[in-house]
């Protein structure tokens, strides 16, 4: 019965928009995930069946002492409706639900009868299908060129469409590719062995953007990595060296992260089971990390793969509560700053799964306006280091310096071919004049020494070109 309780944990959280299908399954154990999983996503088609059969039947009112979750409820009735009968023993749940199986049936064929259909999976809940299946290729096990004869080997052609037998290349992240949405690596050996990540296209920005240092000394950190997918992509644009420090607050999701760098071969990241706002910034530890990698929790609004149609009435897709999303962006803008505290940070990336300005433009104008961003010198990166020849940027109108919209990545759902998804990089400039301001006299002088010596350098190389310049037109060759 454990089994069920989860999958009725699954939807609440999905009820109380917490995340999206994939997102709160991929918490699950591994052992019950495919199991969970399954039963998650039929339940969810048979839905509006269910809860109109479970309200005909009366089923949660005569039941009422036993029968307290409607969702545990949903994923019971699926089962003796629509698969082989309650998978557990009995007890008095299982059998609270038996006691109405006659009349549930009943109510079923009623159901049937009522929209003119003889089959079962006509009652299906539909929706469209316009994301490709993304997959990742996990190039520190194997070569892209490897996984491309991989995929011919198993029947598919490389061109620049997808069709069931065709994929792609995608245009904008070297290591992936596009493939019908309805194909399925689930089963696949080169997913069960963690040489493919399915990642949304979206959802490989952020990494991307981050351009973490590929050094034995590089130090980066991925500050909410759960369940691992971008922090998976950090390790291999890393190469596996340098260390990279994974932070996930949650031990059920940090037990999904660890399974999930095992699985990729990770060897350089350092995971950490601690929230990232209760990490200080001036620990010795974290000394030389340059790049920060935050991507926060959010609404959320911007996720409407392959499953999450199901769960998104016309009403919840059009607004959402602007409290909650003031908190979030309260939070957010907590992360941020937080980030920018760190000594040695050079490059932050902020990224959310929303389509909301004020969980995207309106967090990064209020960093930008912060004592944090202000006082360690942190502007906005330009747009040719953020992605240049993606073409939809921020909403300029949302900034309080319009240009600064350029400097922003977006993506819309149902026009982009991906999930909605924002992407945002903090650098910070005058890194070592910056330091210099803030050093201790005797500190301070050092710095103003190296600074002194790197402008003597750079004037006299000056010097030297001009000089050079010079014994050139003399001798008649160039010209000014």
């Amino acid at each position: 019965m454990n089994f069920y309780f989860t999958a009725a944990e699954v939807l609440d959280r999905l009820d109380s928009k917490e995340g999206s299908i994939k997102g709160l399954i991929s918490t699950v154990a591994e052992k019950d995930r495919k199991r969970t999983s399954a039963l998650v996503i039929q339940t969810l088609k048979y839905k509006p069946v269910l809860e109109d059969i479970i309200g005909r039947a009366k089923l949660m009112i005569e039941e009422r002492k036993k029968l307290t979750s409607s969702n545990l409820a949903l994923v019971l009735v699926h089962d003796v409706l629509f698969s082989n009968g309650i998978q557990a023993g009995d007890g008095p749940i299982k059998q609270a639900i038996l006691r109405h199986k006659t009349r549930l049936h009943s109510e079923l064929q009623k159901v049937k009868i009522k929209r003119g259909v003889k089959f079962n999976e006509e009652l299906v809940q539909t929706g469209d299908t316009l994301i490709p299946r993304y997959v990742r290729i996990n190039t520190t096990l194997w070569t892209i060129e490897e996984a491309i004869q991989y995929f011919i080997s198993k029947g598919f052609t490389l061109e620049n469409i997808t069709t069931k037998h065709i994929f792609a290349k995608d245009k904008h992240i070297s290591a992936l590719f596009l493939f019908h949405p309805g194909v399925s690596f689930q089963d696949d050996d080169a997913y069960k062995n963690g040489k493919v990540i399915l990642q949304d296209k979206a959802s490989c920005f952020p990494a991307v953007v981050l351009d973490p240092p590929v050094s034995p000394s590089g130090a980066v950190i991925d500050a909410t990595s759960a369940p691992g997918n971008k922090t998976s992509h950090l390790s291999t644009l890393m190469c596996n060296t340098g260390t990279l420090f994974a932070f996930e607050r949650d031990r059920k999701r940090f037990s999904t992260l660890r399974a999930m760098l095992l699985k990729a071969r990770c060897k350089n990241v350092e995971p950490v089971n601690t929230d990232f706002l209760m990490v200080d910034p001036m620990d010795p530890k974290y000394s030389g990390v340059t790049h920060i990698l935050l991507d926060p929790s959010c609404s959320g609004s911007g996720i409407v793969n392959r499953l999450d149609y199901l769960v998104e009435s016309e009403q919840e897709a059009e607004s959402v509560q602007e409290d909650r999303l003031n908190k979030l962006a309260s939070f957010q803008l907590m992360m941020v700053k937080h980030s920018m505290k760190f000594p040695a940070v050079q490059r932050i990336v902020y990224s959310t799964c929303s389509i909301h300005a004020i969980e995207d433009e309106h967090v990064v104008r209020a960093a930008l306006k912060s004592n944090e961003a202000l006082s360690r010198h942190f502007e906005l990166a330009p747009q040719s280091q953020v992605l240049p020849q993606w073409k939809r940027r921020g909403y300029s109108n949302e900034m309080d310096d319009p240009q600064h919209a350029a400097s922003l990545v977006r993506c819309l759902p149902g026009e982009d071919a991906t999930n909605g998804f924002f992407v945002s990089c903090f650098v910070r400039s005058s890194v070592t004049r910056a330091e210099s301001d803030r050093a201790p006299p005797d500190k301070k002088r050092k710095v103003d020494q190296v600074i002194e010596e790197q402008d003597d350098v750079a004037l006299n190389t000056r010097k030297r070109q001009q000089k050079r310049k010079r014994k050139k037109i003399v001798n008649g060759g160039g010209s000014v």
